[in-house]
């Protein structure tokens, strides 16, 4: 479980929050503390008063993958290859092994065109797919993704939504503005003014949005 207790940073305000295994989708106005909720999560922030635990340990305790909104931001390293291969060399895992574990890494995403490339020299929606490589390949426990599917076309899309049921991470928790996304998550937070309004499984949560811009389009006209 990912606690929340008396959380105080700059505008956010959570009293307690729990967060369940699963994909746990974050949603909200604009400008109302979804990526500083998520920036606690990672231990990348530190609140000014209260606890976040991830089972127990400190965010900075738990291998924790996390992909920032802005692609230019993710990048730690000149090239492709020296990027994917990043979370494994801090692990300091031999370099045969590493080499096979971002061969296979670009193949399973598709993206070994880009093997030898710059990162510069990459478009954003490229960008935002080696840094998903790079939170991937060290198979964190929690994987924090922060709107990059506003980078991605439908089908990559559809297909990072099977890939992080399929990586392994205990907890998954992305920040989308694509409600039909929210929709497939395990669990629901509604973020607005600097504090979780509702919290809750999809079924649970978006009744009570039904009135606002945050309920899914297919749930309005079902088929």
């Amino acid at each position: 479980m990912i606690t929340f207790d008396n959380i105080r940073y700059r505008h956010l305000a959570i009293d307690t929050l729990a967060i369940a295994p699963g994909v746990t989708s974050v949603i909200g106005p604009n400008g109302s503390g979804k990526s500083t909720f998520l920036k606690l999560c990672a231990g990348i922030a530190e609140p000014d008063c209260g606890t976040v635990l991830v089972d127990g340990c400190a965010p900075r305790e738990t291998e924790i993958g996390y992909v920032n909104e802005f692609p230019d931001r993710n990048i730690l390293f000149s090239t492709v290859t020296d990027e994917l291969a990043s979370p494994l060399r801090f692990r300091h895992t031999p370099c045969r092994e590493t080499d096979r574990s971002v061969r296979a890494c670009m193949e399973t995403m598709g993206i070994t065109r880009l093997l030898d490339r710059n990162m510069q020299d990459l478009s954003g929606g490229e960008k935002i797919l080696v840094a998903l490589a790079a939170a991937f390949i060290g198979r964190p426990r929690v994987l924090i993704l922060d709107e990059c599917d506003s980078h991605l076309d439908a089908d990559r899309c559809a297909w990072l939504n099977t890939a992080l049921r399929a990586s392994g991470a205990g907890y998954v928790i992305r920040c989308t503005q694509q409600m039909e996304t929210a929709a497939e998550g395990d669990h629901l937070v509604y973020i607005e003014g600097g504090g979780v309004v509702h919290a809750g499984t999809p079924a649970a949560v978006f009744p009570l949005l039904a009135d606002t811009p945050f309920y899914p389009f297919s749930w309005r006209w079902p088929v």
